[in-house]
């Protein structure tokens, strides 16, 4: 039997040494400080310095470097973040001797990088090399540098501060032999002792195949199942920045809001699909097959459970647990007569292109001669596919439109007339529906609503279906 829990501490969370030392590390839940592994994200806004904003698209070092290899800009915002790190360096340590190897540690990373990247341009130069082909090994060399900088700093001021912390890096930076994530981490874990070390492992891992060309910015959450999954954890935990609420405190208020306390992983893949990840579904889908729960904690309120995911809980009501949504959604409606009859091409093509510009679909709909795909991305890749689509189909009619959707979820949302009552509480505020979306599963209700009423509309939908039950005894089954 395996009594060490897995846990991953978020970014905004990590930029808070304190919290996290007091809160998560120094707080077990059990009798020791031990028997847990920690996969950690990279300092708050770092990774989108790395590489690119993840949700305003503005450009990174990475997307920099990649737009142009005649163009020098990308030193500039490498020379940025240098001076973003050392400062990060500099609140956190106050000896000088531990900080000056907290700036060689970044440092020496940040140079290789450097030298890696003006060396690739130099190459590229000529014509024989052409730098797509190595631009996804350069975005996995630079995203690994966030989680390296946070771990061997956390591991070294928990070393300062009495645990018996010890530095895992999984980046495989200067590694010469290529292996699969499982493996990686399981040569990795062979000589520590869980009982007398706690391990502070970065949340990015090299492997031979790319763990970003697979899920991106999801990549920490993979390296974070894989580890539970390996090592076979009695416990996943995740520790946010708030609780995994019934909606957003900031839209709905403080004492309407409140912590879910137990659902499961259908519900947790709803909430990725819009935005709002508990855990990326693809690194639920190992959580849920091996039957691990995972926990997700807020780091700044410590005494609470939290909210329990399993794969068997079903509410002891049908009723909705959530609303939840996303504003600045692109629907993109290509209409064209010649689609009846003759659906499958369109919908290929059209998915087709979607995913060439790595857009991500949050919804779609249908009907003989129209499809309308619900696009969470910046407007310059909706151009982009927009310009795509106009090659494809000439004679097509393609429309975008900025909208927001709105959505209530619930483990179990069989209850008879909730449609009805749904789109009531949106007409009782004046909220056109523009197109809405419901499947069999009954686990979700989605509504495309004008931007400018989105939090109108979670508030309405929170006030008619989710404040009208009694939530003490969810809170209280988390326990």
């Amino acid at each position: 039997m395996s009594f060490h829990s897995v846990e991953k501490i978020g970014g905004t969370s990590m930029s808070n040494y304190a919290a996290v030392r007091d809160n998560i590390i120094l707080k077990p839940t059990g009798d020791t400080l031990y028997q847990r592994i920690f996969v950690v994200s990279a300092y708050a806004g770092i990774t989108d310095q790395l590489l690119e904003h993840k949700k305003t698209g503005k450009a990174g070092v990475f997307a920099s470097f990649a737009n142009g290899v005649n163009d020098d800009s990308w030193l500039d915002l490498l020379n940025e973040l240098r001076t973003q790190v050392i400062e990060i360096n500099s609140n956190l340590f106050d000896d000088p001797e531990m900080l000056a190897d907290a700036n060689r540690f970044i440092g020496d990373r940040l140079d290789e990088a450097e030298h890696c990247l003006s060396d690739l341009k130099k190459l590229c130069q000529h014509g024989h090399f052409a730098l797509d082909v190595h631009l996804a090994t350069v975005r996995e060399m630079l995203a690994s540098i966030g989680e390296a900088h946070s771990a061997w700093n956390t591991a070294r001021l928990l070393q300062r501060d009495g645990v018996n912390a010890c530095f895992v890096d999984l980046t495989g930076w200067k590694t010469t032999r290529h292996m699969s994530l499982d493996e990686r981490i399981k040569v990795t874990f062979e000589d520590i002792d869980l009982e007398s070390q706690l391990p502070i492992v970065t949340g990015y891992a090299h492997t031979q195949d790319g763990l970003m060309s697979s899920f991106d910015r999801g990549y920490s959450e993979m390296t974070f199942s894989r580890l539970t999954v390996i090592t076979n954890a009695r416990e996943a935990v995740i520790h946010k920045e708030f609780h995994l609420s019934s909606a957003d405190p900031r839209i709905v208020g403080d004492d309407n809001a409140v912590p879910i306390g137990r659902t499961n992983y259908d519900v947790a893949d709803q909430l990725a699909n819009l935005g709002m990840e508990a855990i990326h579904p693809k690194a639920a889908k190992g959580l849920r097959q091996n039957n691990i729960p995972l926990r997700v904690k807020n780091t700044f309120e410590p005494e609470h459970a939290g909210t329990l995911i399993t794969s068997d809980y079903i509410s002891e009501k049908p009723r909705v647990e959530i609303i939840a949504g996303c504003r600045g959604v692109h629907a993109i409606e290509l209409f064209d007569q010649d689609m009846a009859g003759n659906f499958s091409r369109y919908d290929t093509t059209i998915l087709g292109c979607i995913s060439r510009f790595k857009a991500h679909v949050v919804s779609k709909d249908i009907n003989a001669n129209t499809i309308t795909h619900y696009l969470s991305t910046n407007l310059k890749t909706v151009k982009r596919i927009c310009r795509a689509l106009e090659e494809q189909f000439p004679d097509a009619e393609i429309n975008n439109q900025e909208v927001a959707i709105v959505s209530a979820i619930g483990s179990d949302m069989q209850v008879p007339g909730l449609l009805a009552k749904t789109v009531g509480a949106l007409a009782e505020k004046d909220i056109s529906v523009l197109a809405m979306h419901q499947c069999m599963r009954q686990v979700d209700m989605q509504f495309v609503i004008n931007q400018d009423r989105w939090e109108d509309a979670v508030r309405s939908l929170h006030r008619c279906l989710v404040e009208v039950h009694d939530h003490g005894r969810a809170i209280c089954l988390a326990s």
